[in-house]
C-alpha cells in the first residue's frame, strides 16, 4: 500500500484479518488466547490473582553476573505496578538516552512487583544519582559490564503468587495438580498479556509485516477495529472523522503508542511516519504477538490430538538442556531412547515462532504449520521477503515448573493460597495458574497511578 501524506480514507479497505469488533467468536485468527487445558477443568477451585501488585512477585534468575567494568551500566531494579514501556520511558528521561541504549532480558507483568536487571549504555559517562522520581521504581544495585543486556539473557524467572478469594483448605488439591504438571509439563502457551488489553497486538503485527500503514493507524486509533474501552470512543471516532486535533488529545500515560502515533499523524499526515513514532519497542512487540498467536493455535492442535508429549516424523524436537533443536527423522523414531527422553521431560516437540531463520519442520508437520500461518493472512513462501525481518525460533510446546512451594493462610487482606515456582525464560506463570485454578475477575484495590 502506498504511503500518503493525506488524511486516511474512510472505509473501503478490506482488513487483513477478520474484524474482532463484529464477531468476537469469528475463528482461530481473532482470538489469540490459550484455549485448552492439559488437566481436567473440573476440580479447579475458583480464585483471583493480581488484586495487588505485591500478590504477584516476579524475580529474574540471571544467566550471568556483570563483570564490574565496561560501557554498560547494569541496574538491579524493583518496579511496582509499572509497565515495561513506562519503565523504559522513565529510564530514557533519567539517563538522557535513546530507547536503543537500554537493554532488558525480558518483559514482565504490569500488575506485579518485579525485580529485574536492565542495562544502560553510558560510554565515558558517570551515572546520575539513581533516584527516578517515583516510589514505583527503585535501584537495588548497579555494576558495569561490557555488553548490552539483550532479550533472552536470563536463566528464567521465580514467581511467588498469592491467590485471593479462595479457601486455603483447597491447597492440597492445588498441590496435587501442580505435582502432576511438574512431571508431565505445562502447555507453553503465551499468556493474554502478550496481546494487549484489546487483544489485538497480533493483528497490528500482521498489518506491520504487510506495511499496511493506514490500516495500522485505523486499528490503533480508530473506532472500527477491535473492541476498546468506552471512554476512548470520542477520540477514536474523531480520528475516523479526520478531526486530528481532537483525536490526539486525551490519551493517557498507559496509551503511549496511541499518543505518539496520533500526535505524529496530526503533525505530518504521513501514516508510515506515525507508525514509526510509536517506537521500535512497540513495533517489535506487535510482531512478537503475531508469532505468539500463531504458536498458540498450533499448541491447541497438539493438545486436541494428545501429542503434547509425543514426537512424530518431521517434528522439530527441543532439548531442554541447552535448547538445541533437531528435525525428527525415521531413524530417530526407531530409537527407544528418544521416547524415553521425551517421557522424562528431557526432549519435547517445538512449535515455530515464525521468521526468516525458523528451523523448518518436515513430514506431515510442515503443511499443518503452514496452514495455521495462512489462516493469519501470511504466506509461508514470503517469510524471507517481508520487509520487517523477524529472525524466528522454535519454542517447546511444554515447559516444566521447578522448585515449587505452596502454603495457605490468612493475612490482613484475607485468606490466600501462596504458590511459588521457577519457570524457564519466556514462559508465563498465568498459563500454569490456569491449570490450577478457575480464575475469577480481579477486584483491584489500588489505582494504576
Amino acid at each position: 500500500m502506498a504511503v500518503s501524506g493525506e488524511a486516511l480514507p474512510q472505509g473501503g479497505i478490506e482488513p487483513i484479518l477478520p474484524d474482532l469488533a463484529s464477531d468476537p467468536c469469528v475463528g482461530p485468527v481473532v482470538d489469540p488466547s490459550p484455549r485448552r487445558l492439559l488437566l481436567p477443568a473440573d476440580g479447579r477451585p475458583p480464585g483471583t490473582i493480581k488484586e495487588r501488585a505485591e500478590d504477584f512477585i516476579v524475580e529474574e534468575l540471571p544467566l550471568y553476573d556483570p563483570s564490574g567494568e565496561g560501557e554498560h551500566l547494569y541496574l538491579g531494579l524493583q518496579r511496582r505496578h509499572m509497565s515495561h514501556s513506562e519503565m523504559l520511558r522513565t529510564l530514557q528521561r533519567h539517563f538522557g538516552v535513546s530507547e536503543s541504549a537500554i537493554g532488558a532480558a525480558g518483559m514482565k507483568d504490569r500488575i506485579a512487583l518485579v525485580r529485574q536487571a536492565v542495562s544502560i549504555h553510558l560510554p565515558g559517562r558517570e551515572a546520575p544519582p539513581l533516584d527516578f522520581g517515583t516510589d514505583r521504581l527503585g535501584a537495588m544495585w548497579s555494576m558495569r559490564h561490557t555488553n548490552k543486556l539483550r532479550r533472552g539473557h536470563l536463566a528464567g524467572n521465580r514467581f511467588v503468587i498469592r491467590i485471593r478469594r479462595i479457601d486455603p483448605l483447597r491447597s492440597p488439591a492445588i498441590w496435587r495438580r501442580l505435582q502432576t504438571l511438574e512431571r508431565r509439563g505445562v502447555p507453553n502457551y503465551f499468556g493474554l498479556q502478550r496481546f494487549g488489553y484489546r487483544r489485538n497486538n497480533h493483528l497490528l503485527g500482521a498489518l506491520l509485516l504487510e506495511q499496511r500503514w493506514e490500516e495500522i493507524l485505523r486499528e490503533l486509533l480508530g473506532a472500527t477495529g477491535s473492541p476498546f474501552p468506552a471512554h476512548q470512543r470520542e477520540r477514536r471516532e474523531a480520528f475516523d472523522a479526520g478531526r486530528l486535533d481532537e483525536a490526539a488529545a486525551g490519551w493517557g500515560r498507559n496509551d503511549h503508542a496511541e499518543r505518539l502515533a496520533a500526535r505524529k499523524f496530526r503533525q505530518c499526515g504521513d501514516a508510515r511516519r506515525a507508525v514509526f513514532a510509536a517506537g521500535e519497542h512497540v513495533r517489535s512487540f506487535w510482531i512478537s504477538a503475531l508469532q505468539s498467536a500463531i504458536f498458540n493455535r498450533l499448541l491447541d492442535e497438539r493438545l486436541e490430538a494428545g501429542t503434547l508429549d509425543a514426537l512424530e516424523l518431521g517434528d522439530v524436537a527441543h532439548r531442554h538442556a541447552g535448547g538445541a533443536c533437531f528435525v525428527v527423522g525415521a531413524s530417530d523414531l526407531a530409537e527407544p531412547a528418544l521416547a524415553e527422553r521425551v517421557a522424562r521431560g528431557e526432549v519435547s516437540p517445538a512449535g515455530p515462532l515464525w521468521g526468516t531463520k525458523t528451523l523448518a519442520a518436515g513430514g506431515a508437520v510442515e503443511p499443518r504449520e503452514h496452514a495455521i500461518l495462512r489462516s493469519f493472512g501470511l504466506d509461508p513462501e514470503r517469510i524471507e521477503r517481508y520487509r520487517f525481518e523477524v529472525d524466528g525460533a522454535r519454542r517447546p510446546y511444554r515447559i516444566f515448573p521447578a522448585n515449587a512451594e505452596l502454603d495457605g493462610g490468612t493475612d490482613e487482606h484475607g485468606p490466600y493460597v501462596r504458590i511459588a515456582f521457577d519457570l524457564p525464560k519466556g514462559a508465563f506463570a498465568t498459563v500454569v495458574l490456569r491449570e490450577l485454578i478457575e480464575e475469577l475477575p480481579a477486584e483491584p484495590r489500588e489505582s494504576a497511578a
